[in-house]
Order: C-alpha cells, then sequence, then structure tokens
C-alpha cells in the first residue's frame, strides 16, 4: 500500500492537473483573437510552405483537441475549432502541428525513433489492462514481469516522445513570428497554450514511470 500511495497516487493528481492546465489555457486563449485574423489551417500551410514543404495534407476532424500529424499519411490533422479558429490558442496548436511535419521532412531522429517505436508501443498498449487484471486479480507473477517490460516500452516511449513534442512547440513559436502571423507580444498566450500542453506529456511520461518502478518494487517483495 505504500507504494501505491507514494508512487502512483501522485502521478493520478499530477495528469489531473495536467488536464485541467491544458484545457484552462487552450479554452482562456481560444477566446482572444490574432491580430492578423487568420485561421488555423491558414498558419499551418504558411509554416509548411515557409519550409518548402507541398506534400502534406491539411484536413479537419471533429472532436476538442483532436490535432495531430500523421507521419505515415502526411497528413496534418486540426479540430475543426482550430481548422477554423482564429485564436492565439488556435494558431499555436497548428503551428505545433506544422512543426511535426517539419520534423519529418527534415529527418528529426527523436521523431525516426518515436515512429519506429510506434508498433511496439501499441502492441503493449493492447495487452497492459489483461496483464494487469491477470497479475494483480490472480496474483500471477510471471504475467507482472511481463507488466514490467510492457511500462518498460511505454516509458522509453514516453521518454522520446518529450524532445519530440517539445522541440515542435519551438519551431512553432519562432515560425509564427518570423512569418509575421502573429506579433511578439501576442506570444505569451501561445506560449501559455502550448506550455501547458508539454505538461500532459511530461505527466505521461512521470505516471508511465511511477507505474514502472511499482511493479518492480512488487516483485522484489
Amino acid at each position: 500500500m505504500i507504494y501505491f500511495l507514494v508512487l502512483i497516487v501522485p502521478t493520478i493528481l499530477l495528469g489531473i492537473f495536467a488536464q485541467m492546465r491544458v484545457q484552462g489555457a487552450y479554452s482562456k486563449w481560444s477566446r482572444v483573437g490574432s491580430r492578423s485574423r487568420i485561421t488555423g489551417r491558414e498558419a499551418a500551410q504558411y509554416v509548411l510552405s515557409k519550409a518548402g514543404i507541398s506534400d502534406v495534407e491539411i484536413t479537419a476532424t471533429r472532436g476538442h483537441l483532436t490535432d495531430h500529424y500523421d507521419p505515415s499519411k502526411k497528413r496534418l490533422v486540426l479540430s475543426e475549432e482550430n481548422y477554423h479558429g482564429t485564436s492565439l490558442a488556435a494558431l499555436g496548436v497548428a503551428a505545433h502541428e506544422a512543426g511535426h511535419a517539419i520534423q519529418h521532412a527534415t529527418g528529426y531522429s527523436m521523431l525516426r525513433l518515436r515512429m519506429s517505436l510506434v508498433p511496439v508501443t501499441m502492441f503493449a498498449s493492447q495487452i497492459l489492462p489483461f496483464v494487469l487484471i491477470g497479475g494483480f486479480l490472480f496474483h500471477i507473477l510471471g504475467l507482472i514481469y511481463v507488466g514490467i517490460g510492457v511500462y518498460l516500452v511505454l516509458t522509453v516511449f514516453q521518454l522520446v516522445t518529450l524532445p519530440v513534442e517539445f522541440d515542435a512547440s519551438k519551431r512553432a513559436k519562432a515560425e509564427l513570428v518570423s512569418t509575421g502571423i502573429l506579433q511578439q507580444d501576442e506570444m505569451g498566450g501561445v506560449s501559455d497554450t502550448l506550455n501547458a500542453a508539454a505538461l500532459t506529456y511530461v505527466a505521461a511520461f512521470i505516471g508511465s514511470l511511477a507505474n514502472l518502478l511499482y511493479l518492480i518494487l512488487l516483485t522484489r517483495r
């Protein structure tokens, strides 16, 4: 029980705080329009064009904060609110995803590593519920060891994700100013939005690492 209280409970609280932080920051800055009044789609297109990228499709999708870049299809997907939106939050998110497209086009090493880890990470995520149920409900020690291997994979993936996300945000901030899409005094809203989003990735890494340590300590008992 002490391991659970020390390792797992704080990470759960951190995860909740990170989600509240990103929702709060996005909600705040999605109500502040940019002076340029261009949409998220236009911002992403400008950033890609400046980088000489012309083979990435920009599309809209339903859902809240469902924005992502799919390197396998060279598709930059923005939630409808960011695709059509002209707020500081929308432009920040759009430029961030364009930053991932630039990483892909330039062969950014950490993105390549992350992409190579996707298949094994997806498999690990799929078997995790069965491993945990078998290990904890039926006290099958062998499954606990499998769980350690699963969380090791997840932790490595989350660790590799951190520089990928931080770099994309760095590129986004620089491109928004250099292209003239935003002025320097507007960047506070973008930074607040992207920094809040980055906290969710930090929380995910810490949570995965805590679960890994928890399982290791259980086997030692």
